[in-house]
């Protein structure tokens, strides 16, 4: 009897904890703290490998962004329900209520922010603030309005670059601004697969997210063309500002010419297959890219 206890005991820990994972949605908090993590080792100023720094911006990072999903859950949570992608959250699936998320997203947020603007800047924490309240606030309820809810999301999508090198920097210099246009311009394909792999799931949760009001078109498939040749000079400029070299630009220049192949591939199969390359190769790239980039500077900031 005490043995069925605790497994039931172990089995609602664990229960709580997926279903955490899933209001923050951990995978996409996940990468945000990271592209904050190498925008702030990619800083002037950061001129040493400090792990407690790095721990301490991921986590701050990871609050933010997690409470800002929750959020997104909360004002989502009937609209998840109608989704087979998303109907196993929490709210959706009435494993956590209303009071408990908004209890969470509010703890999640206080605590993210005391530790961007404790440890690193004010700065850090306002930005972090302002992504916040963008992406929960204005992204989330226009995504039933317009597909232009694509580019107001691809902001806050973008600022954390902006709050990693404002960490590391005190101040929001060209490189940021650089980091910033390049994961701003990488979300319009990204995001766009996802919505063409999951039309039918968006359609019938009232969501406007392709570029084309007939869904998967054409016209759908060349704008992801379009972006993802733009990100081919956006890509270069880590390079012509110096603050790459010639091995990292030709990293970036690749994973780009891929990306641009597989937009093409797209275009040309209209299929959704494809578009699921397309969005696997997002996956792939925006890690690739921030990587090679940090390469360069790797061999002075780890003494």
């Amino acid at each position: 009897m005490i043995e069925t206890v605790k497994q039931k005991s172990s089995f609602n820990i664990a229960g709580k904890l997926s279903d955490y994972r899933l209001l923050t949605k951990f995978s996409l908090s996940f990468m945000v703290a990271f592209s904050a993590v190498i925008s702030y080792l990619l800083a002037p100023n950061v001129v040493e490998y400090d792990w407690s720094m790095i721990i301490l911006l991921f986590a701050g990072g990871l609050l933010v962004t997690g409470s800002a999903n929750a959020v997104n859950e909360i004002a989502e949570k009937d609209t998840d329900a109608l989704m087979k992608r998303t109907a196993n959250r929490p709210l959706a699936a009435g494993r956590m209520s209303v009071d408990e998320a908004w209890t969470a997203a509010a703890l999640m947020l206080i605590g993210g922010l005391v530790i961007l603007g404790y440890y690193f800047n004010i700065l850090a924490a306002l930005i972090a603030l302002g992504s916040w309240f963008m992406y929960a606030f204005l992204y989330t309820p226009l995504k039933k309005v317009s597909s232009v809810s694509v580019l107001v999301g691809a902001v806050p999508g973008a600022l954390p670059c902006l709050i990693g090198w404002a960490a590391g920097n005190e101040s929001l210099s060209l490189g940021g601004w650089v980091l910033f246009v390049i994961q701003f311009f990488w979300q319009f394909p990204h995001f766009w697969a996802i919505a063409w792999v999951a039309h039918k799931d968006y359609t019938n949760a009232g969501f406007k997210l392709m570029p084309s009001v007939e869904g998967p078109t054409k016209y759908s498939a060349i704008q992801s063309v379009i972006y993802s040749l733009v990100l081919i000079p956006v890509g270069m400029l880590p390079y012509l500002i110096g603050m790459s070299g010639i091995v990292s630009f030709v990293i970036v220049l690749i994973a780009n010419l891929l990306m641009v192949w597989q937009c093409v591939r797209l275009f040309r199969q209209m299929e959704r297959k494809a578009a699921r390359r397309v969005m696997f190769s997002s996956y792939i790239y925006l890690p690739i890219v921030l990587l090679a980039l940090l390469a360069d500077k790797l061999p002075q900031i780890i003494k």
